[in-house]
């Protein structure tokens, strides 16, 4: 059933068009290595989307008939546990036999019902329909296995037949007891006995030898592998080969929305492209969605023109696009969106490819990968000149919150619902009982969104963005709660109050020397420039934030009236002021003025860290004593050993607990550890 309408899905066989995806499996596949400012787990999903294996073609002869059935595998050493071999309810074999067989042709419809998903076939219950058919073993000479059509093989991958070794597979394993299947072990631990080792109701998945298994008995896999191959490339009955997952992109959709397919039929001429000067194709506005299917196919007009060539009577393509084509290419028009060609060559070669793109992860398969397709493509149709369109990716996490229904089981909006006094979350508008669901990212399918114009109107858009900024890496989901915006909102106001509190403070001339207090009030100052400069340019924003906390409560306790002190404090405003800029635009560019300056801070300079403030002066190190923590030492941070040590040994918790003991050896670890060994 549909999740959103209910209906029954059906599989149905359609004319559709498709894009050559395919043609550059290998080059998406191995262009991925050179992508190093992608994440590596978007790397991994297109990897496994585009699923390069290498095994062989194996061909069955079938008893009793001309024609072979042919199979890949990637696991063609385990070939002698082979007990079935199973069709896809889509394959041409299956469609064949059940012409004249009805309980075979409603088994196929029944395959056709399960959803396509590999999550759905592997719930699905394992069901097959024993054809009657028989294939010849292509190694064991007078070994003939049953031809079942089963629902858990694809016809979109390799060849939809699979030859089933169920010791070594689970699914091939509750298949075969289902349907009373020999079992046979073919690879064993390397320390079992064949005759005694047997697979019960788990597969055996691990290494180990084969056995059972004629000449290859005793070889590990890839010599298997190689020993197999050999011999079914001798017989001609088998062939190595490299096969994708990946298949070609069906871009055609039966419905209004999206863009005409230039494409016109005709019962002459056959399929014609639209004349470019006849670009673009609007679609009719007066179509009709009162009645299921695509209304471009019922529309009175707008389908039938004359053909291009002939011009004979002809109808256009009424399917529409699939919406991921414009997504895969807008970047490139986005170089020259005014040029009179679809792109323009010198504006690509300047523009293209772009430095950073920052989308969900929930398109690193679909949309990322066509987009490197499209990009390839144009290459070879000569409009580009790249092979990539994203030198570096960043995903961003989803914002998400609670999830709530009513009693009836609708979905209802936060802004629904109030705490109740005793009995938790109730309705506002009668009362009744609310429940609280998980937290899943903001949808309008589940209600759970809070309306940004809210959220502005009570705190302003500086406050909501600081919020989404500092409450997680940006890389993973933010928990949108209303005790998160409010602390943020109370960091605001605590800004605004720091700011307004000094000033209207004098300026003054900067000191030539500083007290070890300021100076370390310094270093923390041009450290933090330096910190979040790095974080920004990282997006570590959450990091930032961190650090611009941290150096706000040092600015908040620094009231001192001293020259020395107020030029600290200046400084660290100023600075502070502009790390924020990027942040919370709005309030830095009011505190800036509050200031006194009269240059706009979006034409001020990014700050710049002193780098004469950026050594640490003095290094905290713990001392121990086997490995316990017994005091801690406050030592110069280019402190030779000797003196460390020395220092170390000096401490009265450190000298108190050594005495009367030998000290064996002392362990240093330059700035950090100093750990004595005592007998």
């Amino acid at each position: 059933m549909g999740w959103r309408s209910g209906a029954p899905i059906e599989r149905r066989e359609l004319n559709q068009w498709f894009f050559r995806i395919t043609e550059f499996s290998e080059a998406l596949l191995e262009d991925l290595k050179a992508l190093e400012r992608w994440p590596a787990k978007v790397r991994v999903m297109q990897e496994n989307w585009i699923g390069r294996s290498e095994g062989m073609q194996v061909w069955f002869e079938l008893e009793d008939r001309q024609d072979r059935l042919q199979i890949f595998t990637t696991r063609h050493d385990t070939i002698f546990g082979a007990t079935f071999c199973a069709i896809s309810a889509d394959h041409p074999l299956a469609a064949e036999l059940a012409e004249n067989h009805t309980e075979l042709m409603s088994f196929i419809e029944e395959c056709r019902a399960i959803g396509t998903t590999e999550a759905a076939l592997e719930k699905a219950e394992k069901k097959g329909y024993d054809t009657g058919l028989r294939a010849k073993h292509p190694l064991i000479e007078g070994k003939s296995i049953p031809v079942f059509v089963a629902n858990f093989v694809l016809m979109e991958y390799g060849t939809g037949a699979i030859y089933g070794c169920p010791a070594h597979d689970q699914r091939d394993l509750d298949f075969a007891r289902k349907y009373g299947l020999d079992v046979i072990p073919v690879v064993i631990p390397a320390d079992a006995d064949p005759a005694e080792f047997e697979v019960t109701d788990l597969a055996y998945t691990d290494d180990g030898v084969h056995a059972n298994s004629d000449f290859i008995n005793g070889l590990n896999l890839a010599d298997a592998k190689e020993a197999v191959a050999s011999a079914l490339e001798k017989k001609d009955i088998g062939q190595r080969e490299i096969n994708y997952r990946l298949r070609d992109w069906g871009v055609s959709r039966q419905r209004y929305w999206g863009c005409p397919i230039p494409i016109i039929k005709c019962q002459d001429c056959g399929i014609v492209p639209v004349p470019e000067e006849d670009l673009p194709i609007c679609l009719p506005e007066d179509v009709d969605f009162d009645q299921p299917g695509n209304p471009l196919d019922r529309h009175p007009s707008w389908k039938h023109v004359n053909c291009p060539k002939c011009g004979a009577a002809a109808e256009r393509e009424t399917d529409t696009l699939d919406t991921f084509v414009e997504s895969s290419w807008y970047f490139s028009r986005f170089c020259s969106p005014r040029a009179d060609e679809p792109v323009d060559t010198a504006a690509i070669k300047y523009w293209m490819p772009v430095d950073q793109y920052i989308g969900g992860i929930e398109h690193a398969i679909l949309h990322l990968l066509y987009a490197r397709f499209f990009t390839r493509a144009m290459k070879k149709c000569g409009y580009l000149d790249i092979d990539e369109p994203f030198a570096g990716l960043f995903t961003q996490g989803m914002v998400c919150h609670e999830t709530y229904r009513g009693e009836n089981g609708e979905w209802l909006m936060p802004t629904q619902i109030e705490s109740g006094e005793a009995d938790g979350l109730k309705r506002i508008d009668d009362g009744s009982a609310v429940q609280v669901g998980r937290s899943e990212k903001m949808s309008k399918s589940k209600k759970n969104v809070v309306d940004p114009e809210d959220i502005i109107e009570t705190y302003g858009a500086d406050t909501a963005r600081w919020f989404m900024l500092s409450d997680s890496p940006p890389e993973r989901d933010l928990e949108w709660t209303d005790s998160g915006i409010a602390g943020s909102w109370r960091f605001v106001n605590k800004l605004w109050r720091l700011v307004a509190e000094n000033a209207n403070d004098e300026k003054v001339s900067e000191p030539e020397t500083f007290e070890k207090e300021l100076r370390a009030v310094r270093q923390q100052v041009h450290q933090t420039i330096d910190g979040v400069t790095k974080d920004l340019e990282g997006f570590h924003f959450n990091r930032s934030v961190a650090r611009i906390y941290e150096l706000v409560n040092t600015l908040f306790d620094l009231k001192g009236t001293e020259a020395a002190e107020r030029w600290v404090r200046r400084e660290g405003l100023e600075v502070m002021v502009r790390l924020i800029g990027p942040m919370m635009p709005h309030l830095a560019e009011e505190l800036w003025q509050q200031l006194g300056n009269e240059t706009p801070l979006f034409e001020t300079p990014w700050p710049q860290p002193d780098e004469t403030l950026m050594v640490q002066e003095t290094v905290t190190i713990a001392v121990q004593i086997k490995g316990k923590l017994k005091a801690t030492i406050e030592v110069a941070h280019d402190v030779d050993q000797e003196a460390a040590e020395a220092a170390a040994l000096a401490e009265p918790a450190v000298a108190a607990a050594l005495v009367g003991k030998t000290v064996n050896r002392i362990i240093y670890v330059p700035g950090k550890i100093i750990n004595v060994v005592h007998g």
